[in-house]
């Protein structure tokens, strides 16, 4: 993978690829949204506080990242260009996309809108990673704890995380459902897929040789 947060390799590939991933991202979570089907947990604790809250989803989503982000402080993490641009583009994107994509009416319509996320998810996730300019605040607080607590494995730590999320968004209102299932099944696969695709090629050695 790219050097993080050093744009002097490949600047305009890198950036063009962080902010597609990004983009796309936004707008598959919108579609996962408009299934009704089920999201996964981290949007299900996002829309269960945007109904309490009465926040727009991007809105909850920008506030939640932001406050994760503050976590990686006692982690000593250091965010790169990737992790501030995940904060903001993320919930932006997906706020613009349900103002003007209605919910799905049918199963088969719902269902299509549901694979699509998931696949185009998966897809988001291997450009903005590939990319190499920072993690998610949502990756990088796992992968911090660990860095810290190494005798927690991530496998472990994510599952703590994501089971509380789950169970939080599904009190405050979110919705839980098949599409849950099919996300948690589906993206461990999709994203092995798509990250060496999009994985960009390590600078040469001597690339920054005067």
């Amino acid at each position: 993978m790219a050097p993080l947060g050093n744009l002097r390799h490949r600047p305009v590939r890198r950036l063009t690829q962080l902010y597609a991933g990004l983009v796309l991202y936004g707008l598959s979570m919108a579609l996962m949204i408009r299934s009704g089907l089920g999201l996964d947990p981290w949007d299900v604790f996002h829309q269960g506080l945007a109904r309490q809250t009465g926040l727009s989803f991007g809105t909850v989503t920008i506030a939640v990242g932001t406050l994760v982000l503050l976590l990686w402080i006692p982690l000593r993490q250091r965010p790169g260009l990737g992790t501030i641009s995940n904060v903001v583009v993320i919930g932006l994107v997906v706020d613009a996309t349900l103002l003007v994509l209605p919910p799905g009416e049918g199963l088969p319509v719902r269902a299509t809108l549901l694979v699509v996320g998931i696949v185009a998810n998966g897809a988001a996730t291997g450009l903005y990673l590939g990319a190499g300019l920072g993690p998610g605040p949502r990756d990088g607080l796992m992968t911090g704890f660990t860095a810290r607590h190494p005798r927690w494995s991530v496998r472990l730590v994510r599952t703590v995380i994501e089971v509380t999320v789950l169970g939080l968004g599904w009190l405050l209102g979110g919705t839980v459902g098949v599409g849950t299932v099919a996300y948690a099944l589906a993206i461990g696969p999709l994203a092995q897929l798509f990250i060496p695709i999009f994985a960009l090629p390590a600078r040469p050695a001597n690339a920054y040789a005067a």
